[in-house]
Order: C-alpha cells, then structure tokens, then sequence
C-alpha cells in the first residue's frame, strides 16, 4: 500500500467496520453481533498470549543484528498481527484476520514483501545496506532502493543562521 493512500484507507477502514456492523445486526440481530465481537476479541487474545510479544523481539533482535527477518518468522509475525485484528472491533479486520491465518495467503504476502525488505546495519563506524542473496534485483534490472549510504563524515548539522528559525525556542 503507497504511504499517499494511508490517510484515505484509515478514514475509510472505521466507516465501513460500522456498515459491517449495520448489516450484521440487521442480519443476526443485537445480541448475536455482540457476540460475534467479542467472540473475535477473544480469539484475537488467545492467539495473541498464545504467541506472545516474544516474536516481536525476535524479529527485531534479528533486524539489528543486520540479518534479515526469514520466512520462519513470517507464520509467527502473521499470528501476532491477525491476533490484533481480530482484537479490534469489527467485521472487516476480522475477515482480514482469518485471511492472514491462510497459508496461501501468507505465501502471497511474503512474496510482495520480500523484494522489499532491505537490512541496514553498522560495520565499521558507517551504515551499510545489505539483504540475503534471495532478496537481491533480478539480474538486467537496475536496483530502485532508496538507501543512501553516508558515512559520518558525510554528514554534519551546521545551524543557517539566515533562517527564520535559528535561535528561537519552542515557544518563543
């Protein structure tokens, strides 16, 4: 999903959970669709304690050692994340939750993701950009990453003194 779509797709996630609720409730009833949230809250805590943050910090211990999180923590992660959706109220992220727990589905996701992933770590004092051989560009195509490699001494911040800004405190 490009960044540009986020602010139309968090307004419009909450209006359509609510028409989920409508028709639901017309459907099912008041007490059914009660029951059907919290019936998706409670799944989406035992999935969540089942799991735990464990596998968050795994990945992330993994990130900063500047190995790239695998395929083995992909059926973990995707756990913890259809976990939280079913944990929020509504029918859409639930239905977004049970696709998430969907092999095939899964095995989709990673290889949009995948070609994606860039791991940056330190070596040396600087900040380098790496990936796994299987995440590399196909060979004939030219890399479109965005990293930008800078060592220290790269980069500096030297304060404008023409700017309308410098000099002034939060308040001032």
């Amino acid at each position: 999903m490009r960044f540009s779509m986020l602010p139309v797709f968090a307004l419009l996630l909450p209006l359509a959970e609510i028409a989920g609720f409508v028709i639901v409730g017309r459907a099912v009833g008041l007490a059914a669709t009660l029951a059907l949230v919290l019936l998706g809250f409670v799944i989406g805590s035992f999935l969540l304690r089942r799991q735990g943050i464990s596998i968050l910090r795994r990945m992330s211990a993994e990130g900063r050692g500047g190995t790239m999180p695998g395929r083995e923590l992909l059926n973990p992660a995707m756990n913890v994340i259809a976990a939280l959706l079913f944990i929020i109220p509504g029918f859409l992220s639930d239905i977004l939750a049970i696709l998430l727990l969907v092999p095939q589905v899964r095995n989709l996701l990673w290889r949009s993701i995948a070609k994606r992933f860039v791991v940056v770590g330190t070596s040396g004092g600087g900040f380098s950009a790496s990936s796994r051989p299987d995440f590399q560009t196909r060979p004939g195509k030219p890399s479109d990453s965005k990293v930008v490699d800078l060592d220290e001494e790269d980069y500096h911040r030297q304060p404008n003194e023409n700017s309308p800004w410098s000099g002034k405190r939060l308040g001032d």
